[in-house]
């Protein structure tokens, strides 16, 4: 998140202290707070950021914005929160302008499909599947069959069947450790 900035040679030359009128003062208990505090705020930055260098930028980031508001701080208690709140805040805003680019192209990037297989091979696979749902209880063959092969949700399925959705939920998901546990299907994976 690195933003590229020109300066013209007029601007080269002017003291730092002219373009940031602050950075001449310095807060001793904003330096002594951020020795203290460093490590803490640094491992709440690296749990918004799933890189440790973009982890380091946003704390600066949030300590600066801090710095920037010591004065008006009124209660120095609570600026751990006012720092996690700033790193939040500052993560939120870094990815809302991230920004995705779109390329027009005449052709669709497809995924390859999966390779076909031997017919025979899932041929004793189907076979196998279906004998393993015929042991099933009617109730749990009927609502495996109605949720996967008809491809019913799970409120349709209640409604075909007369019965609630959680009854629904539950039975699907007995049928189903069933099949797991189902030896025929087991050699078959």
């Amino acid at each position: 998140m690195t933003t590229l900035v020109c300066t013209s040679a007029s601007n080269a030359a002017t003291p730092a202290t002219q373009i940031m009128p602050f950075a001449s003062y310095t807060y001793p208990s904003f330096s002594s707070y951020v020795k203290a505090r460093r490590p803490v705020l640094l491992r709440t930055a690296r749990s918004l950021t799933a890189n440790p260098s973009d982890a380091e930028d946003l704390l600066q980031t949030a300590l600066t914005k801090t710095y920037v508001a010591w004065e008006r701080i009124e209660d120095h208690r609570a600026l751990d929160g006012y720092v996690r709140r700033a790193l939040l805040n500052t993560r939120t805003s870094q990815w809302r302008k991230r920004k995705v680019d779109e390329f027009v192209c005449d052709e669709l990037p497809e995924p390859e499909g999966m390779p076909a297989g031997d017919p025979a091979e899932n041929q004793v696979l189907h076979d196998a599947m279906w004998r393993a749902i015929m042991k099933l209880p009617t109730r749990q063959r009927a609502m495996v069959v109605l949720r996967y092969y008809e491809d019913l949700s799970e409120v349709q399925t209640a409604e075909v069947l007369g019965v609630s959705v959680g009854t629904v939920k539950s039975a699907v998901s007995r049928a189903l450790g069933k099949l797991r546990e189902d030896p025929e299907l087991v050699l078959a994976r």
